[in-house]
């Protein structure tokens, strides 16, 4: 007996062991357009920009800043022409003291104003002294185009009078039209016979303001011109508007 042992069937076949073929691994679909995007981008978008731009019309460039330089007229100057055309004399010229009423033939003699040397003329600084308030009011006196005052003043028994006639400037010749409507008595009256200004008397006293003494006071103010005249009376006593309204007009007069 054979002891060989072999079996009935064969394998049917060997295993499989080759390895699998290998193969390259491919780009993702993805990463490819992201890539292109990327280089197309700037072509296209620079394309169309340009062809935007080349569409449009062209704009027009701003003017040049240059300087002007200084003209000249080419004609001679008309002397008649610029005669015509330069600011016109002064109304009033000439020496205002001869312009001033003279004073009664009773009269004292009354300058507690202090007018410079007596010949009849008052300065700003003096016009500002006796308004109190100095400093502020020779400012405001010489930035109103005050030329120049003439005065004179004299007493009768208890009452003082001051008369005086202010001339402004060419270029402020309206501050005399101010001077008349906005310093004065508490309630002027107009004048009746077309004079532009007004006058009053002031029912309760008013006190000096470099002293405590106390005073009644009357004022009449009218324009002619360029010229303020200004009449004032100071008594301790009550005092009526009639005299100063008649010495403004009298004063208005003179100046005529």
């Amino acid at each position: 007996m054979s002891t060989d042992f072999a079996p009935d069937t064969a394998p049917d076949s060997a295993p499989d062991t080759a390895p699998a073929p290998t193969t390259r691994g491919r780009r993702p679909r993805t990463a490819l357009l992201l890539v292109g995007a990327l280089l197309l981008g700037p072509v296209i978008g620079g394309g169309v920009g340009y062809a935007v731009q080349a569409g449009r019309p062209p704009t027009p460039l701003p003017p040049l800043q240059l300087t002007v330089l200084p003209h000249y007229p080419s004609t001679v100057l008309d002397d008649r022409a610029a005669a015509d055309a330069a600011p016109k004399p002064l109304a009033i010229d000439g020496d205002l003291r001869k312009l001033l009423i003279g004073k009664p033939a009773d009269a004292q003699d009354w300058d507690d104003f202090g007018f410079a040397d007596g010949d009849g003329w008052e300065s700003a600084a003096n016009l500002a002294r006796s308004m109190g308030n100095s400093a502020q009011r020779f400012h405001l006196i010489l930035a109103e185009g005050f030329r120049r005052t003439a005065a004179t003043s004299w007493q009768k028994g208890d009452v003082k009078y001051l008369v005086q006639l202010t001339q402004y400037d060419a270029d402020h010749a309206a501050t005399a039209i101010t001077d008349v409507a906005g310093r004065g008595v508490t309630v002027p009256r107009p004048f009746a016979n077309g004079m532009e200004g007004g006058y009053g008397a002031d029912d309760t006293p008013l006190t000096y303001s470099d002293t405590t003494e106390q005073y009644y006071y009357a004022l009449a103010r009218a324009r002619r011109g360029n010229v303020l005249i200004s009449v004032e009376e100071f008594s301790s006593t009550k005092l009526g508007p009639d005299e100063v309204k008649d010495l403004a007009q009298r004063q208005w007069e003179q100046l005529a």
